[in-house]
């Protein structure tokens, strides 16, 4: 299948031609779908604490905090362009010169128009496409009402004048103060002064991409020094960018390795799943993870905090006891009623489903069983109350093996035509708002390698196209649902006003992105 010269270029990526068959054949073989046993809820997977509770966890965390080694790591590597798309095809599409707004929205069915032009001046991007409105065209003033948000929304995007869609989302103006407007990307360096640092430093951790390294180097050197000098806190920002040998091949629809028009091997990017190799790559005791656009104005932030700070409390109290029970482990006797206290925490509070052999296991199986269980990262995870429809979130799994193990699942790994599963994703009351903090090495301070923890099974097939033409594309198992499915995982519950992404450009509007 494979030329001398695709060889050459497989292995410059840093790929062996075995991965790339494997890839192949996982195509063509088709997506495996999750085997769905519950959803995970109150008391069933998903923890939820008292008032007492939470503050109990809180202090906890804060009286080991300057003894932790603490990072942030924030995917921020995509482009905004999805932010804009109704205003592409409003652009596209709108002639006001023969149409109001008003005729539009109607004629297309789109309510997003009608909501941005009548509230331009609350963007937080307001001022500065104005001023460049007028420096491009001196009648601006003058114009008609539909020329104005015409020519407004030209200037937003066009790439000959602000571009914004070319940006990504953590370098776009997000946020609006009295006497400034803040980026994504400057409100998490301001976040992580509230939870994710100790002793005055901050530690950041930023996935760009190649072509917008420099636009975020620029961007922490424009603010840096104030910040520091302003929260007291020393600034320690890295980036990174997607590895290119986690990138995948994709097949036509015919079955054959999609080649590009100078014959060579196409290679894409393998979703946010290919992220694990850079997470991997990281050396910190504890890391956060939180996407770039779920970040809130500075008011809003000190309650949205004190949620982060609960979660890494559960997993320090947690840590210290799996790091007590696997010193014990490492001893010459254990007593049988040790390894039968260790066996309920692992089911009790970490949510592991304990083998129903295990009583019938000798001292040595279970100790060896034991090990193998607590030995592993851990992850606790804020989860939100549905509020709208259903989707991907915390369920419990069977495996090939016949192992239930708590896990996220994507709703595209939900086979939503089996009617057992679709009645299981109905009763689901949480979903994964991607807020979580991880627990990366073992009892000895080692790191875990985290790739010996992915569950291969569990990567994407995708649709896509391709200069036109119709391409299955494989994504890794996603960062936190099949890259993490052998960690220990806890679920805790946290309120609805933490998660506050920006999927759209309107969503800028809303109360936690408003002063």
């Amino acid at each position: 299948m494979f030329r001398e010269k695709d060889i050459e270029q497989i292995q410059k990526k840093g790929i062996t031609i075995e991965q790339v068959n494997a890839q192949v054949v996982r195509i063509k073989n088709g997506m495996s779908y999750s085997n769905l046993v519950a959803a995970a809820t109150i008391g069933e997977g998903i923890e939820s604490y008292s008032e007492g509770e939470k503050k109990d966890f809180i202090e906890l965390y804060e009286s080991k905090l300057n003894s932790l080694s603490l990072l942030k790591f924030v995917p921020a590597s995509g482009a905004a362009t999805r932010m804009f798309k109704f205003l592409f095809q409003f652009l596209n599409n709108f002639n006001p010169s023969n149409e109001s707004i008003e005729d539009y929205a109607e004629k297309y069915n789109d309510t997003l128009i009608k909501t941005f032009v009548s509230n331009l001046e609350k963007f937080p991007f307001y001022n500065q496409v104005v001023s460049k409105a007028k420096e491009e065209n001196s009648d601006f003033d003058n114009l008609s009402p539909g020329e104005k948000q015409l020519q407004f929304v030209k200037t937003m995007l066009d790439e000959n004048s602000l571009n914004y869609s070319f940006f990504p989302k953590g370098l776009l103006p997000f946020h609006k103060y009295e006497n400034e407007t803040i980026t994504a990307f400057q409100e998490h360096l301001l976040e992580s002064t509230l939870y994710a640092s100790s002793n005055n430093k901050a530690n950041l951790h930023f996935t760009v991409s190649e072509k917008h390294h420099s636009y975020f180097i620029d961007e922490l050197n424009r603010l840096k020094q104030d910040l520091e000098q302003k929260t007291n806190t020393t600034f320690n920002v890295s980036f990174s960018y997607q590895k290119e040998a986690t990138e995948t091949v994709a097949l036509t629809k015919e079955g054959v390795v999609f080649r590009n028009e100078d014959d060579s091997v196409l290679f894409r990017p393998a979703g946010h799943g290919a992220l694990l190799e850079n997470l991997n790559d990281l050396n910190n005791d504890l890391i956060f993870i939180k996407n770039v656009d779920n970040i809130v104005v500075s008011e809003k932030n000190i309650e949205v905090s004190e949620y982060k700070k609960l979660l890494v409390g559960i997993l320090v109290k947690v840590q210290e006891q799996v790091f007590a029970f696997m010193d014990k482990l490492d001893e010459t006797v254990v007593l049988e009623e040790k390894l039968l206290e260790m066996a309920l925490f692992l089911s009790n509070k970490m949510n592991v489903v304990i083998n129903a052999d295990f009583e019938d296991f000798t001292l040595e199986e279970k100790r060896a069983y034991l090990k193998e269980k607590l030995n592993r990262p851990i992850r606790v995870c804020g989860m939100v109350k549905n509020e709208g429809e259903p989707g991907g979130g915390p369920f419990w799994v069977k495996d090939e093996s016949g192992d239930i193990s708590l896990q996220v699942v994507e709703f595209a790994q939900i086979n939503i035509q089996d009617e057992t599963q679709q009645e299981i994703v109905k009763n689901a009351t949480h979903f994964n708002p991607t807020d979580l903090v991880c627990g990366v090495k073992n009892y000895k301070g080692e790191k875990f390698n985290l790739k010996e923890f992915v569950d291969p099974e569990a990567a994407f097939i995708t649709l896509k196209t391709q200069n036109g033409i119709d391409i299955k594309a494989l994504e890794l198992p996603g960062l936190w649902n099949g890259s993490m499915a052998f960690w220990n995982s806890i679920f805790v519950e946290v309120p609805l006003s933490t998660f506050n992404p920006v999927k759209t450009v309107n969503d800028l509007l809303k109360p936690a992105h408003q002063i």
